[in-house]
C-alpha cells in the first residue's frame, strides 16, 4: 500500500524567500539528489493592478517572455497572467536556469510584488509524480514552497510529500529513503505530518470511483478503503437522521439560552471567557482524551483499542467568540463526520457564543455527556462495520 506523507514546514519570513529558496535547492544537492525538476508559478493579481511583476521581470529577463500565459485554470474562472511552467503554459515542462528563479525570488515583494507565487521541486526519490487532474496541490511528489499575497500581509508556506510502501499488518510505517530525510532536514521544522493511504487505482477500476476523503489540511483523496467509507458514511448518516434521539440521550448537563438574541445578550462585545484549556481537559483527559490548542481552534483526540482515531474539533474563533463542534472517527481510508450542538436546544452546524467563564464550563460540560455517549454508540458501530486499521496509522501527526 502506497502512504503519501504530507509535512508542514515553520516558514519563517524573518528568512528571505530568496534565502529559502536557496536553501531547498542547497538540499537535493547536498542529499547527492543532484539537480531537481522545478515547476514554477510566478503570478499578477486576477484583476486589473496598477503594477505588473510579470512586465517587470520581463523587463530583467526577456527570454522568459515563452513562459507567459492568462490560460483559464477552469472553466468559468479567468486566469491571471502569470509567468509558469506549468501545465497551461505554452512553455509546459521546458527550464530555466536555477540562478534566474532566485533572482525573482530575491525582488519578492519589493520590486516583484506577485499576487502568488509557488516553486515545486521533485526527484523521483520522493515517489511517483501523481498527475495533477488526480490530486490537490498538497499531493505533489517533492518540496513544495509558496509566498502570496494576503490582506493582512504576505504569507508562506512550506510543505513536503514523500510516498512510502507500507504493509497494513505491519506496526511501524516505514520511513522515507535517507536522501529524501536528508532533504527534509533543511526544510526546517516540521510542524506536522498527515499520512494520506493512496487507492490502489486497479482496484478503483475494477469496483468504479470511490468515496473522496477530506484530509486534515483541506485536500480531498480518493478513499484507500471504498468499501469501509461507504460503510462510515452510511453509520453517520443514519446517526445525523437521530441526531435529536441522541442528544437526548446524552442527557446534556446544562440547558444553555436559546440560540438567537437571547444567547447573544450575555455575550456581547467584551465579555470573554479566559483561558479554555483547562476546562477542557478537566472534562476530557477522564474520557482520554489529549487536547491541543492551535490558532481559533482546539483538537481533542484519542485512539482506540482498533487503531482508531476519535476526535472533538473545536472552533472557538476563527469567525468570533462562538464554538463549532464536530466529532469525527478517522481510520484507514474514511472519516466519519458529525456535527454536534453546544446545548440540547442548540443547532448541530451552528456557532453557539461562547459568553463568560461560566458558559463556557456548561458548554464543555455538555459537549462531553455527547462525546461520552458517541463513545458509548458511534465508535463501536464504526469499528464492528470496518474493523481495525493499520498500528501505524495515524491521520495526523
Amino acid at each position: 500500500m502506497r502512504v503519501a506523507l504530507l509535512t508542514t514546514f515553520v516558514a519563517s519570513k524573518r528568512e528571505s524567500l530568496a534565502e529559502m529558496l536557496q536553501r531547498i535547492h542547497q538540499g537535493f544537492s547536498g542529499a547527492g539528489l543532484g539537480e531537481p525538476t522545478i515547476r514554477f508559478n510566478f503570478g499578477d493579481a486576477p484583476l486589473l493592478v496598477h503594477v505588473s511583476s510579470v512586465d517587470r521581470v520581463l523587463k530583467r529577463h526577456p527570454g522568459l517572455e515563452r513562459f507567459v500565459t492568462s490560460a483559464s485554470p477552469m472553466p468559468g474562472i479567468p486566469g491571471a497572467r502569470r509567468i509558469s511552467n506549468g501545465p497551461l503554459s505554452p512553455a509546459a515542462g521546458e527550464t530555466v536556469p536555477f540562478a534566474t528563479l532566485h533572482a525573482i525570488a530575491g525582488g519578492v515583494p519589493r520590486s516583484f510584488p506577485f499576487h502568488n507565487i509557488a516553486i515545486h521541486f521533485y526527484s523521483p526519490e520522493f515517489g511517483e509524480l501523481i498527475p495533477v487532474a488526480t490530486r490537490s496541490p498538497e499531493m505533489m511528489s517533492g518540496i513544495l514552497l509558496s509566498d502570496n499575497w494576503w490582506v493582512n500581509g504576505r504569507t508562506r508556506s512550506l510543505s513536503a510529500c514523500a510516498l512510502v510502501e507500507a504493509d497494513p499488518a505491519s506496526k511501524k510505517l516505514p520511513s522515507p529513503p535517507a536522501a529524501v530525510t536528508a532533504v527534509l532536514a533543511e526544510c526546517g521544522k516540521a510542524r506536522r505530518t498527515v499520512q494520506a493511504p493512496l487507492l490502489n487505482v486497479t482496484g478503483e477500476a475494477a469496483a468504479g470511483p470511490a468515496p473522496g476523503v477530506r484530509m486534515p489540511m483541506g485536500g480531498v483523496i480518493a478513499s484507500a478503503n471504498p468499501e469501509a467509507a461507504r460503510a462510515v458514511q452510511a453509520i453517520t448518516a443514519e446517526y445525523r437522521a437521530r441526531l435529536q434521539e441522541i442528544v437526548e440521550r446524552a442527557a446534556m448537563p446544562h440547558l444553555l439560552p436559546s440560540p438567537g438574541a437571547e444567547a447573544y445578550r450575555d455575550a456581547g462585545l467584551g465579555v470573554t471567557a479566559g483561558p479554555k484549556k483547562p476546562v477542557l481537559d478537566r472534562v476530557f483527559k477522564p474520557m482520554g482524551y489529549t487536547c491541543r490548542g492551535e490558532s481559533g481552534t482546539f483538537i481533542l483526540r484519542r485512539r482506540t483499542a482498533a487503531n482508531l482515531t476519535v476526535e472533538l474539533q473545536l472552533d472557538v474563533g476563527t469567525w468570533g467568540h462562538s464554538v463549532l463542534a464536530m466529532f469525527r472517527v478517522w481510520g484507514l481510508g474514511f472519516k466519519g463526520v458529525l456535527l454536534i450542538p453546544a446545548s440540547a436546544n442548540a443547532l448541530a452546524g451552528v456557532q453557539y457564543p461562547i459568553g463568560d467563564a461560566d458558559r463556557w464550563q456548561k458548554i464543555v460540560e455538555n459537549l462531553g455527556s455527547m462525546v461520552r455517549e458517541l463513545d458509548r454508540s458511534l465508535v463501536p458501530a464504526i469499528e464492528a462495520a470496518v474493523g481495525p486499521s493499520p498500528e501505524w496509522y495515524q491521520p495526523e501527526g
